[in-house]
């Protein structure tokens, strides 16, 4: 079986593979301070809990936008399943040429994330992630990576209103009944939410432009699935789609080892 790893800012999204099949996955709360030890000891009990053998994990493979937890996820990989992990940079083959003036500052994620979204739905598109940041990924009709935007997640827009006003407090992001809000947290919900959806709207908008109009747009992170459910503009939501990824670039590095 193969263990990957998405390391974020905020979760680890942790998937377990069966051959294409992702058998189960789960979400740990990034810490820069966990060792190697708390981090396999917490996947152990997850793995086991489910109902499933450590021990017959045979392959690993890292994106990881975390540069100081990249190497303990690799110490995790082989203390506790006795795999050296691959991790997604350079020296690993992707099958996707990158356009980006310089490839190397393009996170490890935004390039995982197109992969699997143009194997399952060709290209032109626009891939979203919407993450600690929201990224809009541009990938060509020949499967190339051109490159995207970058904005504020929304829950960084809700957290920098609260800790940088005296009065604003902090809110559950939702959608509200009205845009006309009659509270100071229905009028930030409100803000919040119809402004990001405008953001989202307006910027794939600009992307179609220089892309073409047939582009579609695959949306994923952990607020997509609201999102994506709320504009036409968006084909489809993958929750896992830097997983399944991160699968199609481990098969295509394969070296009949594991």
């Amino acid at each position: 079986m193969l263990l990957a790893f998405d390391v974020g800012n905020t979760t680890i999204a942790v998937g377990l593979f069966r051959g294409r099949k992702l058998v189960k996955s789960w979400k740990i709360k990034t810490d820069n301070d966990k060792t190697a030890d708390e981090y396999g000891a917490v996947l152990l009990d997850l793995i086991r809990i489910a109902g499933l053998a450590a021990g017959k994990v045979t392959g690993a493979i890292i994106s990881s936008v975390v540069p100081p937890l990249t190497s303990v996820i690799e110490d995790v990989c082989r203390t506790y399943f006795a795999t050296t992990a691959s991790v997604v940079g350079p020296g690993l083959k992707t099958g996707m040429p990158i356009l980006y003036e310089n490839p190397l500052e393009v996170g490890a994620d935004r390039i995982t994330a197109s992969v699997a979204a143009f194997e399952k739905y060709g290209g032109p598109l626009i891939v979203l992630d919407f993450g600690t940041a929201t990224t809009f990924d541009a990938v060509s009709a020949k499967g190339e990576y051109l490159g995207g935007a970058i904005a504020p997640g929304i829950r960084i827009s809700a957290e920098a209103l609260y800790l940088k006003t005296a009065r604003l407090p902090r809110i559950e992001i939702r959608k509200p009944k009205r845009a006309i809000g009659r509270t100071t947290v229905s009028s930030m919900q409100s803000g919040l939410y119809f402004g990001y959806i405008g953001l989202v709207t307006k910027t794939i908008e600009e992307i179609r432009k220089e892309l073409g109009q047939d582009a579609r747009v695959i949306a994923t992170g952990g607020f997509g699935g609201q999102i994506a459910s709320e504009l036409t503009e968006i084909q489809a939501y993958e929750p896992d789609l830097v997983l399944e990824g991160l699968r199609i670039i481990h098969e295509r590095n394969r070296d009949g080892r594991d």
